[in-house]
């Protein structure tokens, strides 16, 4: 039986590739390997080390499931990170020392707890990850929330973040949950002026 290739960022094209303009979205339950961590992501080692771990397992998990029984080829998905601060002003002012973050990557439905555990195995039998231990696989459900697409260097987001949260009180929300952005582009191969970024923000109905 030919191996099924699937892209599932094109196949939720609707939570990962928006347009230029403010959308509401209802973001379903998924699953994700996942590192919590603090500081800035410029400069803490905590961050280059989650995204390290976070990539090598997924992909050990996609070779995985292409190798098993379901024999599914699926591109690994972007990186994600939900982002805030014990004090909002210390988010909103951009003191990314006093930042906390959750870095992740989601999975296909295909993918269980198993598979991830015994693919951190594996990344932890090739080379030192020093996040290894504190990757874990989770289901996380946002449920209702606004997105928009943003294209720019990442510390120029400010102004499209405040043209979403003015969209989401238009529709009579308030702000809810953390502050999530889907990376699209690769920042060690892409001008700054062209990196995709999704920004969404959970939101509550009146």
């Amino acid at each position: 039986m030919p191996t099924t290739k699937i892209d599932f960022k094109r196949e939720l094209r609707e939570l990962y590739a928006p347009g230029c303009t403010p959308v509401l979205v209802d973001v379903p339950e998924m699953a994700f390997v996942m590192i919590d961590g603090h500081g800035d992501p410029n400069t803490a080692d905590s961050y280059r080390e989650a995204i390290e771990a976070l990539s090598t397992v997924s992909y050990t998990v996609k070779f995985a499931i292409k190798q098993g029984p379901a024999e599914i080829d699926f591109r690994v998905m972007p990186l994600e990170g939900l982002w805030w601060a014990e004090d909002p002003t210390a988010f909103s002012a951009g003191e990314r020392s006093r930042w906390s973050w959750t870095a992740m990557i989601m999975q296909p439905e295909v993918v269980k707890a198993d598979i991830v555990e015994e693919a951190r195995h594996e990344a932890a039998a090739k080379k030192s990850l020093p996040a290894l231990d504190l990757l874990r696989y989770e289901r996380f459900a946002e449920g209702p929330a606004a997105q928009v697409m943003y294209v720019g260097p990442y510390h120029d987001e400010g102004p499209t973040i405040a043209v979403l949260h003015a969209f989401i009180a238009e529709q009579g929300g308030t702000l809810t949950g953390k502050h999530h952005e889907i990376y699209l582009g690769d920042p060690r191969r892409a001008a700054p002026e062209k990196l995709k970024t999704v920004i969404r923000q959970p939101l509550a109905r009146a």
